[in-house]
């Protein structure tokens, strides 16, 4: 965070497309363009998104019709043409399975057995499109953090065989505990938990349950419990999802302590299994467990517009965001709307904004500028990597993806926060813009969260497209960074993925994301002139890819 990285190539990068007429420049606060983001038609699109009225925005609800037929209206509104032809959406086939597990799992040893409880103690589903699917006695093994990272020499399932078995893996990598393994803090993919899922099921695991620990994982328990006790979505699989584990689950930290126990294991086994060269240790222990399931086949649907582009037209720029959320679950405080607002409202709300901006411009883009809001992506990124596998437009012709989630509340900045930093150019040109603005871009202040890998933007650099990924900066102009970040913590805590994350215009400085949305369009400019083609850094592992197509 101290240091403040600006490449000398950010001003070759932008030299010629900085060359703009003073009505049209980005960076001039009296251009009718850029006085179109603000506060008021901000603070209108939040509180419609954000509203009872669409139900928190999950996708096979009333909540989703309501949302996704209230942004194709604002799109036409404003003047952009359909995106995908001649409609506005894309189908998005998908599967909804409630799971309901045993309200116990049952652990047995040698020395005794355990009976776990569903939520206090243990969450648990299963992807596989059946009836009910069950575990019985399947034997336990603690395979550390569930990785095969063979870029960084690390295999924990070396010489096992899990098939039948259940693993039990630690979250986020070993970056997390010692700074000399991966890349240190910064959590790398094989640090989600979605990651640990998907190996478990090419290990041809049974089962497969993450140790929650509330400061690796980035969130506490009561986040993981409210989104288990939802119905969850998942993209249709021809074999119907039979490759994966027949139960994925989280268990508590304290849990994880217990069966070591009963398994007449110290703590210690987990720091050794911090340490290279661990070795997966059998627990002597064997799970049981059934999960009943209520199945149901429909389609969500991402939502887009364009402006398509005057000679470049087959080139592209995404701005992306998110509409859904969680819907309506498990009531928190006497509310049980789950309306994410700052999640993913405010996203939304600045697609909108930076769309309406390209609109006033006086002289068209020459590259198409496209505007995606996704569904699924609280589900496990869905609707984005629906989009990677079935694009509008041509992913070796898409320049570059702007992606927007999570926009800060708490008013102007003096930073802005670049997520997986160091990934590709489109950073310099993100400095060249903050730059204008009097602010410097930051790594991420908690790298641990790996924020980079849990955002739509992901699905769009695993196939190659440069993708940048920014929330708003920390070291608040008013009150310093140190509050600044009390105000992350304080939301991480309080109401992320609650029904408490609500649109409140008495309390919310919208003056930050007015800033941000303004930054992200003058990049999103740039680029629109048909000059500029970003490209991963050295040491990504995006950059390989864009370079085979």
């Amino acid at each position: 965070m101290k240091k403040t990285i600006l490449y000398l190539s950010a001003f070759a990068f932008c030299l010629s497309s900085c060359k703009q007429s003073a009505t049209e420049s980005a960076g001039d606060p009296d251009s009718l363009a850029i006085r179109s983001i603000n506060d008021t038609s901000l603070s209108a699109y939040l509180a419609k998104i954000a509203s009872d009225d669409f139900e928190g925005r999950k996708p096979f609800t009333n909540g989703e019709t309501k949302t996704i037929n209230y942004l194709a209206d604002e799109f036409k509104k404003l003047g952009l043409a359909p995106g995908n032809g001649s409609s506005y959406f894309q189908k998005v086939p998908m599967v909804e399975i409630k799971s309901n597990p045993d309200e116990k799992m049952l652990i047995q040893g040698k020395s005794g057995a355990v009976s776990l409880n569903y939520l206090t103690d243990f969450v648990a589903g299963t992807r596989r499109v059946q009836n009910q699917v069950n575990i019985n006695n399947s034997p336990m093994v603690f395979a550390g953090y569930g990785i095969v990272a063979p870029a960084f020499g690390w295999n924990d399932y070396a010489g096992l065989d899990v098939k039948g078995k259940t693993v039990v893996v630690m979250i986020n990598d070993p970056g997390f505990a010692d700074s000399t393994l991966f890349k240190g803090k910064n959590m790398t993919y094989y640090g989600r938990w979605t990651y640990k899922f998907e190996e478990a099921a090419r290990q041809g695991a049974t089962g497969v349950l993450i140790i929650h620990d509330t400061e690796p994982a980035a969130y506490p328990w009561s986040v993981v419990r409210s989104g288990w006790t939802k119905s969850k979505l998942q993209l249709e699989a021809i074999d119907n999802n039979m490759g994966r584990a027949v139960v994925e689950g989280w268990i508590t930290l304290d849990v994880a302590n217990k069966l070591l126990k009963l398994a007449g294991k110290s703590e210690a086994l987990f720091t050794e299994a911090r340490k290279k060269g661990f070795k997966a240790v059998d627990l002597g222990l064997s799970a049981s467990l059934g999960v009943k399931t209520q199945i149901k086949k429909s389609k969500s649907f991402n939502v887009l517009a364009t402006i398509p582009g005057s000679s470049k037209k087959k080139e592209s720029i995404i701005y992306s965001a998110h509409w859904d959320h969680l819907g309506i679950g498990e009531k928190v405080l006497g509310d049980s709307i789950y309306n994410g607002a700052v999640d993913n409202a405010t996203g939304v709300a600045s697609l909108l904004e930076i769309a309406a901006a390209f609109k006033k411009l006086s002289k068209k883009p020459e590259r198409s500028v496209v505007f995606i809001s996704y569904t699924g992506e609280e589900q496990g990124l869905l609707g984005s990597e629906y989009y990677a596998k079935h694009p509008v437009l041509p992913l070796d012709k898409t320049v570059a993806n702007i992606n927007m989630d999570m926009m800060g509340i708490a008013g102007k900045t003096k930073d802005v926060v670049v997520y997986g930093f160091g990934q590709s150019e489109l950073e310099d040109l993100a400095a060249a813009s903050a730059k204008k603005q009097g602010r410097v871009i930051v790594p991420d202040p908690v790298p641990s969260s790996g924020l980079y890998y849990r955002s739509d933007h992901f699905n769009l650099a695993k196939v190659g497209v440069p993708s940048l990924f920014t929330g708003s900066g920390v070291d608040n102009v008013t009150n310093g960074r140190n509050w600044g970040l009390k105000q992350v913590a304080d939301f991480t805590k309080q109401r992320y993925h609650s029904p408490q994350d609500n649109f409140d215009p008495k309390t919310w400085d919208l003056s930050g994301i007015i800033e941000d949305e303004r930054l992200l369009f003058d990049m999103g400019y740039q680029l629109s002139k048909g000059e500029l083609y970003p490209k991963w850094k050295e040491g990504s592992e995006f950059k390989s890819v864009r370079e085979k197509k």
